[in-house]
Order: structure tokens, then sequence, then C-alpha cells
């Protein structure tokens, strides 16, 4: 299986950001409905609205599961990409 590269990692978290709701509650994240409509948590990962509450390496966890994800599914339709040295 192939890592995901921690500037991917970097570059979603940059992007989502850890949205913390309520803001009185700043260690933890609460589901939110994102601006497609969706229900999401943490650094957007889908869940339902009655989702518990989660903290940052929590959220961490998931964000690193919808990369493998992602970077799974991109593979799979250009395996090129596969064989690509880093930094082309």
């Amino acid at each position: 299986m192939i890592d995901v590269p921690q500037v991917a990692v970097d570059l979603a978290k940059r992007f989502e950001g850890f949205h913390r709701v309520p803001k009185q509650d700043p260690h933890r994240a609460y589901p939110y409905i994102c601006p497609a409509g969706y229900w999401t948590i943490g650094y957007g990962h889908l869940c339902d609205q009655n989702h518990s509450p989660i903290k940052e390496n929590e959220a961490e966890g998931y964000l690193a599961q919808d990369l493998q994800t992602a970077l799974l599914a991109t593979l799979r339709y250009c395996p090129v990409l596969a064989t690509e040295p880093e930094g082309c």
C-alpha cells in the first residue's frame, strides 16, 4: 500500500481546517453542514448529524482514512502516477 505523502495531509488540513463548532469547546469538533450541504466533522469527514464530538487526533485519523481512500481511487484510474518519481 502506498502512503499518503505528508504534503498532501498538510494541504488537506490547511484547506479543510479543523472545525470547532461550537467555539466554546475549542478542543472538540462537532458535526456541521459543509458548504456542499453534507454533515461533516473535523477535517471534512462525512458523518451523520448525531455523530459524537471528536478531538483533533481523532479528526486526523479520519483524515488519514479519507486521504487513503482518495489516493487508492486516483491510482485505480491513473496507475501511472504510482510509478512517477516524487517531485515531478
